[in-house]
């Protein structure tokens, strides 16, 4: 039998945290499950989230993988409109940003999103 791909945003295999310091933000982008890595390593890359926040001004991206923990740290130069102290944003701080970064679409097999959503309920993966 077949696993067709599916066109899905990141969220619906990974969740994402963020932090900030001036007018840099780190955000980290962890798969529920182990198969949901290999994807979002070759196609969630460090052009690909510039260009989920160009309008916000991003400027160089670095996209660190992290094999052993399963997860990935993007470091984003010049998203924060000047930070927490230099911003009339309303989130300076850069919080939510995480919510922005699971936002862009990534093409996995359904097996991959099935796993993600069972990890997510505690039943495996």
């Amino acid at each position: 039998m077949s696993d067709p791909l599916v066109e899905v945003p990141l969220r619906e295999i990974a969740h994402g945290r963020t932090g900030d310091k001036g007018d840099r933000s780190n955000v980290s982008v962890i798969p529920y499950a182990e198969d949901g890595y290999a994807p979002i390593a070759e196609q969630v890359t460090a052009e690909r989230m510039r260009a989920a926040f160009a309008h916000r001004g991003a400027g160089k991206v670095v996209r660190y993988d992290l094999p052993m923990l399963g997860a990935f740290n993007f470091v984003l130069d010049d998203v924060l409109q000047g930070g927490v102290n230099g911003s009339l944003n309303l989130d300076g701080h850069g919080k939510s940003l995480s919510f922005l970064a699971i936002s862009v679409s990534v093409t996995v097999p359904q097996s991959v999103v099935d796993n993600a959503r069972a990890a997510r309920a505690g039943d495996g993966a």
